[in-house]
């Protein structure tokens, strides 16, 4: 399912326009990418969690030469489905 389809499922199952629902999709999305982006955790019951994750810089190679390069420290966001999600999909 892309965006479009979405929005739209979003429309037909909320009871309102495509353009409400993209509204509504839009400021959901927003609203998870700004807590993320500030280090907050997100929880949503019955759906998931969505964390950043702090990956300590490392030692990696370089597979063209194989010498060693250092990796520098990032952060990633991860999701973990909540088990509502995980029973429904099993």
């Amino acid at each position: 399912m892309n965006k479009t389809q979405l929005i739209q499922k979003i429309a037909e199952n909320g009871n309102m326009t495509k353009k409400d629902a993209e509204a509504a999709l839009k400021a959901v999305i927003d609203s998870i990418s700004d807590a993320v982006a500030s280090g907050e955790k997100v929880q949503i019951s019955g759906f998931g969690n969505f964390d950043v994750k702090t990956r300590e810089a490392r030692m990696g190679r370089n597979p063209k030469t194989g010498e060693s390069v250092e990796i520098a420290a990032s952060k990633r966001i991860v999701f973990s489905a909540a088990q509502a999600l995980k029973d429904k999909i099993n």
